[in-house]
This record gives structure tokens, C-alpha cells and sequence, in this order.
């Protein structure tokens, strides 16, 4: 596996080593030993996945509040996402910056999200899944959310065809959320 760290500190973007033969390939998708020698999380005690009918479906800019200790691999395995990070740690020099990359099922790239982030894609097909490794279990309690449109933070969704939940619609702005981060 290739880890590359993004201009956000802590988050990575993940490439597999292929090796291919006249089968086709076998690749690494997960070893706990070199997330251990990067100073990552070792242990993802909850598998979620994520169906998308639709291609424009956003799933907004969730994250977790303390005590949760909630990273995050994220990885599409059917179809394509245009996966969003947000670093909302507020004494971070990048907090309120933002990044993306298109994660599809052929370019098997994932991202390790670091507590500290909140996370969000659209789905660029119909019928999209994604495949989250998480860092805590889920505790409804603290969970929370960023409203995907903030327009401080200028996240460049595509709005044709938009699909979202009215969980995620009503949540605040990145600075209306800080006040409890």
C-alpha cells in the first residue's frame, strides 16, 4: 500500500499495490502493521456501508465530538464518489480548508480520515456504494454535522441532480459549529 499524506496534516490518501498476473491482480486493501509505523489507528472496530441510488446524492459533512475517536477509511467499491474532507480542528493552521478526490471502484484509492475531519461525498454514478472502516462505534450522542453548502467553505458539489437528506440540510455552517468543537 501507498500512503500519501494530503496538504491536510494527518490525512492520507491511500493507493493499493497491484500485482497483476493472467487472473488479474491481488492487492493488500488493509494491514494494521504499516498503519502501525505511520502513527495511524490500528484498530476499526466498525464496518459501515453506504448504497446510493443516485448519481448527485450528497452525504454530508459528518463527524463526532469527544470523547468519540471516530477516523475514518473510506473507499467506493461500486461506482464513483467525489469524497470531501474538512479539517475542523480548530487550532489546525488548515482549519475550514478543505479537500477532494474522486474515489471510484476502478481506481481503488481510499482515504484515511483523521478524527478532527468532517466527511461528506456526492456520488458521481447511480448505484454507488462506499465502504467506511471506523476508527469508534457509532454513538448517536455525538454525532454531528456541517451543512454541505457553507459558503465559507465553497465546496464545489455538482448541483445538478442534488439528493440529500433533511438531517443533513439543517445542519450549521462550519463557523456556527465551531463554537462547540
Amino acid at each position: 500500500m501507498k500512503f500519501t499524506e494530503t496538504e491536510l496534516a494527518g490525512a492520507y490518501l491511500i493507493q493499493i499495490h497491484k500485482i497483476d498476473d493472467s487472473r488479474g491482480f491481488f492487492a493488500r486493501a488493509w494491514c494494521s502493521k504499516e498503519f502501525r509505523e505511520l502513527r495511524l489507528p490500528d484498530s476499526f472496530p466498525q464496518c459501515n456501508l453506504s448504497y446510493n441510488l443516485q448519481r448527485g446524492t450528497i452525504r454530508a459533512l459528518h463527524y463526532s465530538i469527544a470523547p468519540s475517536s471516530e477516523s475514518k477509511i473510506v473507499r467506493c467499491i461500486r461506482g464513483a464518489i467525489l469524497d470531501v474532507l474538512v479539517d475542523i480542528r480548530p487550532t489546525s493552521p488548515t482549519f475550514g480548508k478543505w479537500i477532494s478526490r474522486e474515489l471510484t471502484a476502478e481506481n481503488r484509492e481510499m482515504f484515511y480520515i483523521p478524527v478532527g475531519f468532517a466527511h461528506g461525498f456526492q456520488t458521481l454514478e447511480d448505484h454507488s456504494e462506499v465502504f467506511y472502516q471506523m476508527g469508534d462505534f457509532y454513538k448517536p450522542e455525538l454525532s454531528r454535522g456541517i451543512r454541505y453548502d457553507d459558503p465559507e467553505l465553497n465546496i464545489h458539489w455538482d448541483q445538478t441532480n442534488v439528493v440529500i437528506s433533511d438531517q443533513d440540510l439543517g445542519y450549521p455552517t462550519l463557523r456556527d459549529a465551531a463554537r462547540t468543537l
